[in-house]
């Protein structure tokens, strides 16, 4: 296996909008981002991933993007970005960008051109169709973010695809024109000197030509058999890793939604020359009776199929990414832990132990090393992500479901649960902004800080900061082998990794309840690695008591 940089980072996810604000608008921005950077270094972290930056109408929170070269006016100037990314570098953090280069806005100069006529050189930049009559889209598909993912254009009367909002046209990279575009331009970052891409529902970006309808699902036709892992993803995966990704040492990262650990070894492969590694989300689409709206907790023995599996079908083949929560998730103690004041500290750290002792890069969101929570919203008003919104008004105000029923669900997944503020302090809205800040501070941010943290030995931000040190001088926990053990069990997540003559044995607690177990022969008497609580390690019969978390090697 090659030993590289970015298999043994750690990274950083920052959403820009909700970390710090630096001037008072309510709006975090890139000088924030400057601000904190010494806060990263002191946690450890080798590696910072920006959410979108880019001069948008931000009608997704800066995932439509009308300019690939230009900064948001509300987050600063590229004189600003060139000091946060000279600053980061001073201090040994590398800056990853968000790509998003399945779609652009609609208030993108390629599209405003697209749009004025048939003729227009432009216009194979996006996906056109005719509609199967003057009132019906070209087929059923529906949008990630609910209705049709086709809007109907009056300037040239035709329909153009869009997999997300109505603002986010497709484009078509079946043209060699849009290609270019996008590799040089992501040449322009590379030369800046940024140190790699996160890139935006990559596994998209290849439709088939065909389109016909597809399985209703909700409300309308899954598109998925025909727009996601498409004909030529791979093609133009290699043609961009030839023309720009293998010209710098940068680190990659595709989010392929639909992927599979054998599809991951074609996107991921060692020697595929594509990308780095990828995101799969099986983990985190546990899907109820309302699609992805569910207030249910994985049942622990699917948790742990999944979780095993990619860590056994990569090992040596590619590389896995390690997350529990992202800007698209709710906060992971509130979702896989146990967010009660008596249990949020314990099962966060729990959380933490599982997740950083597997095979792979781990991904931390910002105020996941504090152990933030999901917020309590009391009315649909206060959702600012259009997805929530648009899934209560498609749910409830259609008159699908009833408020009682839905409500739960909704407030258990949405995308705003993990964009509320970073609470940096106990002052006035957590210390993120002294202005109103562009959506609510969480209130339990009096007990949940940055500042309390980093002050307290015991807080989770210091158990991250531990696990982390671990990682650096300890290459098992990067390298080592993974072996699955328990894998019956409902309550507790038990797996070895074993490098050269090295071994360890990780134990969570995924319950609040006590359980009993017994150290295997080989590990008893071993030292520990790092623990949550406090037990007496050295005997072979143990009581775990409720999220209590330990490594022996």
């Amino acid at each position: 296996m090659n030993r590289t940089w970015w298999k043994e980072a750690v990274i950083y996810q920052i959403y820009p909008r909700s970390f710090m604000d630096s001037n008072g608008d309510g709006i975090g921005d890139i000088k924030g981002i400057t601000s904190r950077l010494d806060y990263l270094k002191y946690l450890g972290v080798d590696v910072l991933w920006l959410s979108p930056i880019y001069q948008s109408p931000n009608d997704d929170n800066g995932y439509d993007i009308s300019d690939y070269q230009a900064i948001m006016e509300e987050f600063g100037t590229m004189a600003d970005f060139d000091e946060m990314l000279s600053e980061a570098h001073k201090r040994g953090l590398r800056v990853v960008m968000d790509l998003v280069v399945n779609h652009t806005s609609d208030e993108h100069r390629w599209f405003m051109e697209s749009r004025k006529s048939t003729e227009n050189e432009y216009r194979d930049y996006y996906i056109w169709r005719e509609g199967k009559d003057a009132k019906t889209p070209p087929n059923n598909w529906g949008s990630c973010f609910g209705g049709s993912a086709w809007q109907y254009d009056e300037q040239t009367a035709m329909y153009y695809l869009h997999l997300f909002s109505r603002k986010q046209p497709d484009l078509n990279w079946d043209n060699p024109k849009v290609r270019k575009e996008v590799f040089d331009m992501m040449t322009w970052w590379c030369d800046k000197g940024i140190d790699g891409f996160r890139m935006d529902v990559i596994s998209m970006i290849s439709k088939t030509k065909d389109m016909p309808d597809g399985p209703i699902t909700d409300f309308y036709g899954d598109y998925s058999p025909y727009c996601v892992h498409g004909p030529n993803i791979h093609k133009y995966l290699q043609e961009m890793n030839e023309k720009v990704l293998s010209r710098y040492d940068i680190m990659t990262v595709g989010e392929t939604p639909g992927v599979t650990t054998e599809l991951a070894k074609q996107y991921a492969g060692e020697d595929t020359h594509e990308l780095n590694m990828v995101f799969q989300f099986e983990h985190v689409d546990n899907h109820g009776k309302y699609g992805k709206w569910d207030a249910q907790k994985w049942q622990l023995t699917k948790l742990k199929q999944i979780l095993n599996r990619w860590q056994v079908d990569l090992y040596g083949k590619a590389w896995n990414s390690l997350f529990w929560d992202n800007h698209d998730q709710p906060r992971a103690v509130s979702r896989f832990g146990d967010d009660r004041p008596r249990y949020r500290e314990l099962s966060a750290k729990m959380l933490a132990t599982c997740l950083h002792m597997m095979q792979g890069s781990p991904y931390i969101y910002q105020g996941e090393e504090l152990g933030m929570t999901n917020y309590p919203f009391q009315s649909p008003e206060e959702f600012h992500d259009i997805e929530s919104i648009n899934a209560y008004q498609e749910w409830c105000l259609s008159g699908e479901v009833s408020h009682e029923d839905f409500w739960p669900c909704i407030t258990a997944r949405s995308r705003d649960n993990a964009r509320t503020p970073v609470q940096w302090d106990d002052s006035a809205q957590a210390g993120f902004t002294t202005g109103t800040p562009w959506i609510a501070v969480n209130p339990n941010y009096k007990e949940i800080n940055a500042k309390a943290e980093t002050e307290d030995p015991d807080s989770v931000f210091h158990y991250y900061k531990k696990l982390i040190a671990l990682r650096k001088a300890n290459p098992i926990m990067v390298y080592g082998k993974y072996e699955p053990l328990m894998e019956d069990s409902e309550e507790l997540f038990v797996y070895t990794r074993t490098l050269d003559d090295v071994k360890l044995l990780t134990v969570c607690n995924f319950t609040d309840r006590r359980i009993s177990f017994s150290i295997p022969e080989e590990f008893v008497g071993k030292s520990c690695l790092i623990a949550n609580m406090e037990n007496d390690y050295s005997k072979k019969e143990l009581t775990l008591r409720p999220y209590e978390a330990f490594v022996l090697i």
